[in-house]
């Protein structure tokens, strides 16, 4: 987990041109890394007369890990969670009960595999003035669906208000200057796949 969190600290740094920053975190990395490889030989050593036995949980918390869907949402069954989904989102998310409804019915739509495998779970516009929640039940949304508000990923689209700067969203092409950085979507998605992507004010861009 700290490897991780120090390489996502690196690539902001990168982004943002703070080398003195990143470089400083590439030594932290180093050090982390070496740290875990010393763990791993004396976990080895300690433990090569003895029979490990992998269990479902242990199952479970590796693809949680790997995959970034929260372990408890997981445990929890899929059916139940959905049912509910209404009556959840409505205890959060005050006078916005129509939209609340159709985002759940498309999400058990889709979980019911009515739809292209190979497009995104939903996409919606909210539309509507400052401070009606537009947010605030993208925010709730990822928590729900994925255990956790930090799977949210939020893109200020007023920063993109010029044609040229659409490139980072998805990253330079081979060749040019920033390819090996990715995108700050692209980038974002790739870090955590399981996660609700928001446009904020996309009418901007």
């Amino acid at each position: 987990a700290d490897i991780d969190r120090i390489n996502r600290e690196k690539v902001a740094a990168i982004a943002e041109q703070n080398f003195e920053k990143a470089a400083a975190l590439r030594d932290d990395e180093k050090r982390a890394k070496k740290n875990l490889e010393d763990t791993l030989k004396n976990w080895r050593a300690s433990s090569e007369e003895k029979i490990v036995t992998v269990n479902e949980d242990d199952i479970m918390a590796v693809v949680s890990k790997w995959t970034g869907v929260p372990l408890r949402r997981m445990e929890e069954k899929e059916t139940e969670k959905l049912l509910k989904m209404e009556n959840e989102l409505k205890g959060r998310v005050i006078g916005q009960d129509e939209a609340v409804v159709v985002i759940s019915k498309a999400l058990r739509r889709s979980r019911a595999d009515l739809k292209d495998p190979r497009r995104p779970i939903g996409s919606f516009l909210f539309l509507g003035p400052t401070g009606v929640g537009k947010t605030y039940l993208a925010r709730n949304l990822a928590e729900f669906m994925f255990g956790d508000a930090d799977a949210l990923i939020q893109i200020d689209m007023s920063e993109y208000m010029e044609k040229f700067t659409a490139s980072r969203l998805i990253g330079s092409p081979p060749g040019y200057v920033g390819y090996e950085e990715g995108g700050q979507l692209s980038e974002a998605v790739r870090r955590r796949p399981y996660s609700v992507v928001l446009f904020d004010e996309v009418e901007k861009a």
